[in-house]
């Protein structure tokens, strides 16, 4: 299985370093460029950097990258760009950016969340795949027929990762349609979460409002919902994380799983524990969002999951208010750390 790994800005190399050192297993770096609104946080905010340094340090980078022979897919995931959503001066800076890095670094691919910015890249560089974010949500063939005009691939609604008759019934329509179908592995966001669409927007305009006099400090509803009572019981069955141990699964199913790595704390441990197919330690750890603070000192020991968990899952009914296996495995697997310190870690063995 090839994955894609986001790219984020670190002070040192060591995230270009391990993304070469594992590039035979890479099929894009994706990244977000400039002050663009995105998935995640602005790229050119930094402790470390200046703004104009963060510019230099992250192009430095990518040209690191584009000169192993990575190939790149360039974010343009906002999921609302506000008054800029249709303007002529905002398609201009869109088109005049991805231009540049054509010519700088080289481009195989975009992914967007706006049909509108699909319909401008079909129009003025037809050589770029145009791949749907999975933050539209799709996980039907209609949504995905419904935009088949503009799009050339899809990211899959990442609550159907564990549901194989649904993967197999999508890649067949891609399949029958000359379109690639995508996955999302590593996300830590519950399934179906009600305020989504509205964190997601909070994200796409942090710039403006971080400047503002805020009433409140919202940080998602996952941490607060688990955080309450037991609920924290529910981390295995309302996720969606496909487990390193389970990727082979996958084969032939997705053109590429997405590696959700540009927040997270350890980028490099993410992508080892995916290439090579096994990862000791908490599985949160390896996620984004990472919700480990939720139960520690205890976590879930990711080597206790049972051997046909992702078989089980990907092949059950999905009636979870009636069954208790997501529960029990929970309750299996979940661990107290020893005077809390982990003693040994396994990882590169």
């Amino acid at each position: 299985m090839k994955f894609n790994v986001g790219y984020q800005l670190l002070e040192d190399e060591s995230l270009i370093d391990g993304i070469i050192a594992h590039k035979d297993d890479i099929y894009e770096v994706y990244f977000s460029f400039g002050d663009f609104p995105n998935g995640r946080n602005n790229q050119l905010k930094s402790e470390i950097f200046t703004p104009y340094e963060a510019q230099e340090k992250q192009l430095s980078d990518l040209e690191k990258l584009s000169k192993a022979g990575l190939h790149f897919n360039l974010l343009f995931n906002g999921n609302c760009y506000g008054k800029d959503s249709l303007s002529r001066a905002f398609f201009s800076k869109v088109g005049d950016t991805t231009d540049y890095l054509m010519r700088k670094i080289g481009i195989n691919s975009v992914t967007v969340t706006s049909p509108v910015i699909a319909k401008f890249f079909k129009a003025n560089f037809e050589e770029l795949e145009v791949r749907a974010s999975v933050n539209m949500e799709i996980g039907s063939v209609e949504g995905m027929d419904y935009i088949s005009d503009v799009f050339d691939s899809y990211y899959m609604k990442r609550e159907y990762n564990r549901d194989f008759g649904k993967i197999r019934e999508l890649k067949k329509w891609c399949d029958d349609n000359g379109k690639k179908l995508f996955g999302l592995c590593n996300s830590g966001c519950l399934n179906n979460c009600s305020v989504h669409n509205f964190h997601d927007n909070l994200v796409a305009h942090e710039s403006d409002i971080s400047a503002m006099d805020n009433a409140y400090d919202f940080r998602g509803k996952c941490w607060e919902y688990l955080s309450k009572g037991d609920n924290a019981k529910y981390m295995i069955q309302r996720s969606n994380y496909i487990r390193p141990e389970d990727v082979h699964l996958y084969e032939g199913l997705f053109e590429a799983l997405k590696l959700a790595t540009r927040i997270n704390a350890s980028p490099i441990k993410v992508i080892h524990a995916y290439t090579s197919g096994r990862f000791y330690g908490g599985i949160n750890e390896i996620l984004e969002p990472n919700h480990s603070s939720v139960i520690a000192p205890n976590f879930l020991d990711n080597s206790k999951f049972p051997k046909d968990f992702a078989e089980t899952v990907g092949n059950c009914s999905k009636d979870c208010q009636g069954c208790n296996y997501c529960t029990e495995v929970y309750n299996k697997i979940l661990t107290k750390l020893n005077g809390g310190y982990i003693y040994a870690d396994k990882q590169n063995d």
